[in-house]
């Protein structure tokens, strides 16, 4: 078997490593992506030409005009959980599986969420930024966790371990997500009007046509003044102009965020640079740790493939009719 690993050589070592791709190479032939740029389209077509599948940093989407183009392929993997960078319908209509990773990220989104509750908290950044410049910042007052609240929107394994964090320094925790209620943890479910009121409101919503710029300038307006908001979940649950108005009010003591609406995910350079905003660059999974996981995911789907097994985590199975050439049966798919 043939694998495209459409990683650059910057993107390699942070999303990928060498541990997982020797591990790759016990399975599969491995082409590399040695043009210095992220590929895609009929471009990455040509590149991953005679290979039976591609594993696809979140730079080389999965486009129609790729899987058009590209006879030999049978599998996309996503080296994520991620997939709204593939046009599923697309790789279905040419008979091409594509995978997901399963969530290795939790615990470094989670403490990513809880670093920024407390730089946020203690006007961390802030006065750090002010040293940086030679400044002498004046003490602000904090504010003592073990007395705050914390509403998180959505309740998915994110959310589940930053409560678990929170908790563990005294603080009082809410959460509202209609589709995947808080149950036997002790946290009770609350409606959206009620988690708005908390200290901290985190969203970890999921990104659907529901929840798009669900954080407008209503929702920022019913937060309670001087409470901060977090964003740790996609750009587009946020409406970033009600958010900028909401800081510029003074409604808002503060804001971080480890997404939105740039490129690549990432926290809008506008808001970023704010002294009251504390920003990342989309990098909530990017731990060794985190990568590595879904990494060798990805790894053990190649190997599953090239023993004419059906992987973990296919997304279209059933439609994925080129699987056939690796000795497998669409109709067999569960």
């Amino acid at each position: 078997m043939k694998v495209f690993l459409s990683h650059t050589e910057a993107s390699f070592p942070l999303y990928f490593g060498d541990r997982a791709l020797a591990a790759l190479s016990r399975h599969a032939e491995v082409v590399r992506n040695t043009t210095g740029r992220d590929l895609r389209g009929a471009e990455l077509a040509e590149a991953a030409a005679g290979c039976q599948a591609i594993i696809a940093f979140r730079g080389s989407p999965g486009q129609a005009a790729t899987f058009e183009a590209a006879p030999d392929l049978v599998a996309f993997l996503r080296c994520a959980v991620d997939i709204s960078t593939i046009d599923v319908p697309a790789a279905s209509a040419q008979g091409i599986l594509v995978t997901r990773a399963t969530p290795g990220f939790v615990n470094s989104v989670a403490e990513l969420g809880l670093g920024m509750i407390l730089g946020l908290a203690r006007n961390i950044a802030s006065a750090t930024s002010q040293y940086h410049r030679g400044q002498n910042p004046e003490p602000r007052p904090g504010i003592e966790l073990s007395a705050a609240s914390l509403g998180l929107i959505g309740y998915g394994r994110i959310a589940r371990r930053l409560a678990e964090m929170a908790r563990g320094l005294g603080m009082r925790v809410m959460a509202h997500d209609p589709a995947n209620p808080p149950s036997g943890d002790g946290i009770g479910p609350v409606g959206f009007a009620e988690v708005l009121q908390a200290d901290f409101v985190v969203c970890l919503a999921a990104s659907t046509r529901e929840t798009a710029r669900m954080m407008d300038a209503d929702a920022f307006a019913a937060m309670r003044r001087g409470a901060f908001f977090i964003n740790l979940a996609r750009g587009e649950v946020v409406d970033e102009a009600a958010l900028e108005a909401a800081l510029d009010a003074g409604h808002l003591a503060g804001a971080a965020m480890d997404v939105g609406m740039a490129p690549d995910q990432k926290p809008s350079p506008r808001l970023a640079g704010r002294p009251d905003v504390i920003a990342t660059p989309h990098i909530g999974g990017l731990t060794p740790q985190a990568a590595e996981h879904q990494a060798m995911d990805t790894v053990r789907q190649v190997a599953d493939l090239a023993r004419g097994r059906l992987p973990e985590g296919a997304v279209n199975a059933r439609e994925a009719h080129r699987l056939s050439r690796l000795g497998l049966r669409t109709e067999d798919a569960g």
